[in-house]
């Protein structure tokens, strides 16, 4: 008999009982900008920086959300998409505070955008120069077969699987850009 006194578990354990192992698998990817992200959080949270605390909760935060979505961040060039778009919220912010005359506002959002592209320059994109001389081949190449070219099409043909400019460092909205200026 079981003495009333025993815990359960040691009372489980004395039998052979083995506890369910719990394991999380994270299957998804993490961009290495992320890792960068997160241990510069620790080390805000030591230094007491709030300003890049803020900033890199919100980042880190909305990449979480993102995860629970159909479209993940999995990719430094999508996080910087993500950055770059924080860093113009926070721009039109600054210009928003500095028409109402609040100046400690603006500081605030200022401080943000330098905390922003200085982790938006740590992800390396091709050169304005290099996409623009993939483009000028695509295009070359659509009026070729003769279809009709319309900025749509190229970028459909840039970043298609197996296109040029599918798997490498090239922000979509930069090269959607360079597309509208190379098709005029």
């Amino acid at each position: 008999m079981f003495s009333a006194t025993l815990p359960v578990r040691s009372t489980l354990r004395s039998l052979g009982a083995v506890r369910p192992i719990q394991v999380r698998w994270n299957s998804s990817a993490v961009p290495p900008l992320m890792a960068t992200l997160r241990t510069d959080l620790k080390t805000a949270m030591r230094a007491k920086d709030t300003a890049r605390l803020n900033v890199l909760r919100a980042l880190i935060s909305e990449t979480n959300n993102a995860a629970k979505t159909a479209s993940p961040i999995q990719t430094d060039i999508q996080l910087l998409s993500l950055i770059r778009k924080r860093a113009a919220a926070a721009q039109d912010a600054a210009d928003q505070f500095a028409a109402a005359e609040r100046p400690d506002l603006k500081q605030k959002e200022d401080e943000q955008i330098a905390i922003l592209e200085e982790y938006a320059s740590q992800v390396k994109t091709l050169s304005a120069e290099e996409v623009e001389a993939i483009i000028k081949q695509q295009v070359a190449a659509i009026k070729e077969a003769g279809t009709k070219l319309d900025a749509g099409q190229v970028l459909k043909a840039l970043f298609a699987p197996g296109g040029a400019l599918d798997g490498k460092p090239a922000d979509r909205k930069e090269v959607a850009g360079l597309v509208k200026k190379a098709i005029v």
